[in-house]
């Protein structure tokens, strides 16, 4: 959890992370984190449409540059290919972000992965979570 409050509070855009959070946990198929981070999203401001459509963001026009970015780096950091060579994975990004935030961002993605896989592993039931009305800055 120090890891997971660290991510909320390092200063990346809270939806811009519920965005990304929404796309690993379809990659991976975890419900109940898929129902989190649906309700996240749209308490941190996000739409629904771009919520629910955010594994066809190629497709839509409604995801900046730099979300695009993101999405597609996190796309790769959760399929990472033993065959593909990760030199020029932040090439898109550096466009976008400052090295530093390049770190958080990689962090914030391997932390819902983990998360998505410790949640399965242990079969928590999807439906019932609820926001905490807990302001975190």
């Amino acid at each position: 959890m120090n890891v997971q409050n660290y991510i909320d509070q390092c200063g990346l855009d809270l939806k811009l992370l519920e965005l990304v959070r929404m796309r690993v946990s379809q990659i991976n198929s975890c419900a109940y984190c898929l129902d989190m981070h649906f309700k996240e999203g749209i308490h941190a401001g996000e739409t629904a449409l771009r919520l629910i459509s955010v594994s066809a963001w190629r497709e839509t026009p409604y995801y900046s540059p730099k979300e695009q970015a993101v999405l597609e780096f996190a796309e790769i950091l959760t399929h990472m290919p033993q065959e593909e060579h990760s030199h020029d994975i932040h090439e898109k990004l550096a466009e976008h972000f400052t090295k530093e935030e390049i770190a958080k961002l990689t962090l914030a993605i391997v932390q819902i992965n983990s998360w998505n896989r410790i949640v399965r592993s242990f079969g928590l039931v999807p439906g019932n979570y609820k926001v905490s009305e807990t302001v975190n800055n």
